[in-house]
């Protein structure tokens, strides 16, 4: 078993950055961070076990960062738009992110979430 504690949310204008933390309870092979948003589907944003991963949505604004000392993965968010507003939660699993890096079904593990508002 694996729990997950995320942190770091909160709200920002459009433009400003946020970074979002992920500790788990131990070593695990693959991190990642989803998204959903009232009336959309859970979305994969990005994802670090043996290949990272990230949605094209995000790509050149988002990283992520991970402390295998720590057990934590972290998500860099730079200019945020408001089409980023989302409850964001952390994920994982005990196989490498490739193939389904994106897809919800694959991830065994999952936090509580944690809110991200962007406004314009």
């Amino acid at each position: 078993q694996v729990r997950l504690v995320e942190s770091g949310g909160g709200s920002v204008q459009a433009g400003g950055s946020l970074r979002l933390s992920c500790v788990a309870s131990r070593y695990i092979t693959t991190m990642a961070w989803f998204r959903q948003s009232p009336h959309r589907e859970r979305e994969g944003v990005a994802a670090s076990g043996g290949i990272t991963y990230y949605a094209d949505s995000v790509k050149g604004r988002f990283t992520v960062i991970r402390d295998n000392a720590k057990n934590t993965l972290y998500l860099q968010m730079n200019n945020l738009h408001p089409e980023d507003s989302a409850m964001y939660y952390c994920a994982a699993k005990d196989m490498n992110a490739w193939p389904r890096a994106g897809s919800p079904e694959a991830y065994r593990y999952w936090g509580q979430g944690i809110q991200v508002t962007v406004s314009s």
